[in-house]
């Protein structure tokens, strides 16, 4: 390449060029992950890259740029090429092992915050299918007085859970490999759960992104839709203190199916929340004891 060649390549043009690419591949948001991935390329923030806009490329930033644009085209997901995802405020990093936290899940931390308010100062908790532990973090952090356990039934997200909570400081955090509730022994005051709710059959439907990318096992229940959160129903009881909460997240569509199971458990003060877009996605209930 040239210095001509180079001197070319200007922040306003290298974002057209990546923004037409992305477009022309039917990626959803071809201007905005343009943006984002020459910000981490050039070490600049978005408001940077609006005031130089006219500011040449270097050969190296070019080809750091060139890098990520590569495999965004393949439809790895943005938060992959970065590392991290900011959830509730903070970032978190992530990789393949751990699906990527949605700000639909930020509704989950909204509702257990809520309806553990009279233990605030001294709740155990359990989060289960933590992934990046970006739930169970959450909660520590905002409640440093309170005991959080995070469950996952891959040794990789608990990997990546652990690093966060030393990473983001959330001594007041631990995480388990386990099945659900396997190798978790206490009874506790709040249990939440993001777990897979996507009926298999609905896998190949979802984006390339999701589907060439992220780990099956946080996705496919393996069956209906419901086969997770049935089991977390099932075994909540047992786990639950009384006046213990169990919140969950839950699919489009599925709050009905989920309540009632709830209800046929014995749980009460059933609950059903919707998220930034009017779904209802986090469904909950006290447990009498």
């Amino acid at each position: 390449m040239t210095v001509a060649e180079a001197q070319a390549w200007t922040i306003a043009a290298v974002l057209k060029w990546a923004t037409e690419d992305f477009r022309a591949r039917g990626i959803e948001s071809p201007r905005l992950d343009a943006e984002v991935l020459l910000s981490r390329a050039l070490g600049a923030s978005r408001t940077q890259l609006v005031i130089d806009m006219m500011k040449p490329l270097s050969p190296e930033e070019l080809a750091r740029f060139r890098d990520m644009v590569k495999r965004r085209r393949a439809r790895e997901p943005v938060p992959y090429i970065l590392g991290e995802r900011e959830f509730s405020g903070r970032r978190f990093e992530v990789d393949a092992r751990v699906l990527i936290p949605r700000p639909d899940t930020e509704t989950l931390v909204e509702v257990a915050l809520a309806r553990t308010r009279r233990v605030s100062m001294c709740a155990r908790v359990l989060d289960l299918c933590t992934g990046s532990g970006c739930v169970a973090i959450t909660l520590a952090r905002e409640r440093p007085t309170t005991d959080v356990t995070g469950s996952d039934a891959s040794a990789g997200a608990v990997a990546v859970a652990e690093k966060n909570a030393l990473r983001l400081g959330a001594y007041n955090a631990r995480f388990v490999v386990g099945d659900l509730y396997e190798n978790v022994q206490n009874t506790y005051d709040l249990i939440t759960a993001n777990p897979p709710y996507i009926a298999s059959g609905k896998i190949p439907g979802l984006s390339p992104d999701i589907v060439k990318f992220e780990p099956r096992l946080a996705l496919e229940d393996g069956g209906d839709g419901y086969a997770l959160t049935a089991r977390i129903v099932d075994g909540a009881p047992a786990r639950l203190a009384k006046g213990g909460v169990l919140a969950m997240e839950v699919g489009a569509g599925q709050a009905e199916h989920v309540a009632e199971m709830l209800r046929a458990r014995g749980f009460s003060e059933i609950e059903r929340a919707r998220h930034y877009a009017r779904i209802e996605r986090v469904i909950s209930g006290v447990w009498a004891g």
